[in-house]
């Protein structure tokens, strides 16, 4: 199957989902009969060539599908009351594109953030159960439980398939999820590698998705302006062994600027309409550190400033923590570890390996290389990524002996 078919498929996966779920309800057992069509088509378009109207012809299989489910379920739990509940829930099938009302509905409020993550990708990624499970580093069994979980929770619930009446508040539940599927992409917390690109990539794209369907929210142009720009630096992340770079260090040759310019376009347009919002105060300060020729010439001042806006919109531990470097490079590390000391007790961060490992970076800038040791292997003994781990006890050994 080529890459662009493949692509086709997943981009038409969610319409084709949201448009089973608005005419027949039963959101579990219409993601089964979506999931066995795509597999359908994986198997007769390379061979048949692609229908002329990709989506009806998997909206027609899918239905089929879907009707023989509901009635072998039926079937097998006898009870003639279920065949009511095949009644149409909606208007029928046109040509709207539910992607938008599906994403709602997969990160409803009863689902966990960890079912929300696998139920996005299962149902709106088109990722299969196996592919998210690898993505994650669990058993295809664990993963099939929790998104099972999932589906079940969601229909329980009673959620019909429409705009929820809390739309806004909604809208940060999705948007934190897409966050969160690029970030654990691009920074992984667990495992051997430092990086897993298909997430990062996945987010991007659900990204995209959104953007298009709402064109004018300002955060969600936020949001994808932040993860291009961010994503923009990953080629300079790691070395040749897999190993962590620090921004500081990396090479910024490898940095793609066709990401860098759409990423700056995007928050350029998007900060002078207002409200402004965290997810476009992040993209800025990305900005600022993407458009900076050196590591040396990046504008400190400019990104406390930003940071200290940030700060009065989200009471978030990790916009405080890299507030305190920030303010460490434009100031000087006395003035960044007399900040820690006024966010280290937080219980959200208290045992996060960040935490130590700023704690360390500040005490080198000041001097104090026995304690940056310390808090260097404590960072490393606090984090499950395998190349933070390394990178961290590198830093230790690498300290001059006093």
């Amino acid at each position: 199957m080529t890459g662009a078919v493949e692509e086709l498929m997943r981009d038409l996966a969610p319409q084709v989902l949201g448009a089973l779920v608005r005419r027949y309800g039963h959101f579990y057992t219409a993601e089964d009969a979506v999931q066995e069509a795509l597999l359908a088509a994986a198997q007769q378009w390379p061979v048949n060539g692609v229908p002329d109207s990709p989506r009806a012809w998997l909206i027609t299989v899918a239905s089929r599908r879907l009707t023989d489910l509901l009635r072998r379920e039926q079937a097998r739990q006898r009870r003639e009351d279920r065949v009511a509940s095949w009644a149409l829930q909606g208007e029928p099938v046109g040509d709207a594109d539910d992607t938008l009302v599906l994403l709602f509905l997969c990160c409803h409020p009863s689902l966990s953030p960890a079912s929300q993550i696998a139920l996005t990708l299962r149902a709106v990624g088109g990722l299969t159960t196996a592919e998210i499970a690898r993505a994650f580093l669990v058993p295809e069994a664990t993963m099939t439980r929790r998104i099972t979980r999932a589906k079940t929770s969601v229909q329980d619930s009673g959620a019909r398939f429409t705009m929820p009446a809390d739309r806004e508040e909604r809208l940060g539940a999705v948007l934190k999820v897409v966050y969160l599927i690029f970030n654990e992409g691009y920074a992984s917390t667990t495992g051997p590698s430092l990086q897993r690109v298909e997430l990062a990539a996945e987010g991007i794209r659900l990204a995209r998705m959104l953007h298009r369907l709402l064109p004018d929210d300002a955060e969600v142009a936020g949001l994808l302006a932040l993860l291009l720009l961010t994503d923009a630096r990953r080629p300079a992340r790691t070395g040749p062994l897999g190993e962590l770079v620090p921004m500081a260090e990396q090479d910024r040759s490898l940095w793609i600027p066709e990401l860098i310019r759409e990423g700056v376009e995007l928050i350029t347009k998007t900060l002078p309409r207002g409200p402004v919002g965290p997810y476009q105060l992040q993209a800025a300060i990305a900005a600022v550190h993407d458009e900076s020729p050196t590591a040396e010439e990046t504008d400190w001042p400019q990104i406390v400033a930003l940071y200290e806006v940030l700060l009065q919109l989200t009471d978030n531990p990790m916009v405080a923590l890299n507030h305190v470097v920030a303010v460490a490079m434009a100031r000087g590390p006395d003035e960044g570890l007399g900040l820690l000391r006024s966010i280290e007790h937080d219980d959200r961060i208290a045992k996060d390996h960040r935490l130590s490992a700023v704690r360390a970076h500040l005490l080198e800038m000041s001097g104090d290389v026995p304690g940056a040791r310390a808090a260097y292997e404590e960072a490393a003994s606090r984090t499950t990524s395998l190349p933070q781990q390394r990178y961290l006890h590198a830093r230790a050994s690498t300290l001059p002996n006093t």
